[in-house]
């Protein structure tokens, strides 16, 4: 059944009080790795390793992505209050990519707020916001204050990467443990351009 958009709203709404920032969810992912755990409910080996690489890619974006100057004096001149809450779990490696930049974009605008939660906690709003029938992850809603309105949903991929899955699928039905290699190497070729440019694009910024 497909949700009203007023109870969208008001989920999302109910939602970014129990949203981590990107601090607290960088430190979770680290104490999960120290643990030998991941979030969600089953504790399966290939999702722990995951979770594990995940963090190390996490770090590295941290460290390398840098927002042009040209699109930060755009954020910086952003003239709207938003929230940025994302659904996610630590074995997400579309996740490790993106959240980062999320974060780099936030932190230049200091109009946009990044909320995190996971997903299995919060079944109820990642089923209104599925990607063709699918709780796919990470999800972006993006949440106008003053206005009271979503004004922009992103994910699970950036559009190039979207492509590229699409293809893989309808060649080969599935997503091959080759093209999930391939799709890493991309995300390290492109350094989050395309991610950046996608929801900038969302943001609608002169």
């Amino acid at each position: 059944m497909e949700v009203l958009e007023k109870d969208k709203l008001a989920l999302v709404q109910e939602t970014i009080s129990k949203g981590m920032d990107y601090e607290q969810y960088s430190r979770l992912v680290q104490d999960l790795v120290l643990t030998g755990g991941t979030t969600g409910k089953e504790q399966k080996a290939a999702l722990i390793d995951y979770t594990q690489l995940n963090e190390r890619r996490m770090h590295r974006w941290d460290k390398t992505f840098k927002i042009p100057q040209e699109i930060q004096e755009k954020l910086s001149n952003l003239d709207k209050e938003l929230v940025f809450l994302v659904l996610t779990e630590s074995w997400c490696g579309d996740a490790a990519a993106s959240l980062p930049i999320m974060d780099k974009i936030a932190n230049s605008s200091g109009r946009i707020s990044l909320k995190i939660v996971l997903r299995d906690e919060n079944l109820e709003l990642m089923d209104a916001f599925l990607t063709q029938g699918s709780r796919s992850i990470p999800k972006l809603i993006i949440l106008d204050i003053e206005k009271g309105r979503i004004v922009g949903e992103w994910g699970p991929r950036p559009s190039m990467a979207t492509q590229m899955v699409e293809a893989c699928k309808r060649e080969n039905g599935k997503l091959t443990d080759a093209f999930k290699q391939e799709l890493q190497v991309w995300y390290n070729k492109d350094k989050g351009k395309n991610i950046l440019n996608d929801i900038v694009e969302l943001l609608a910024l002169e």
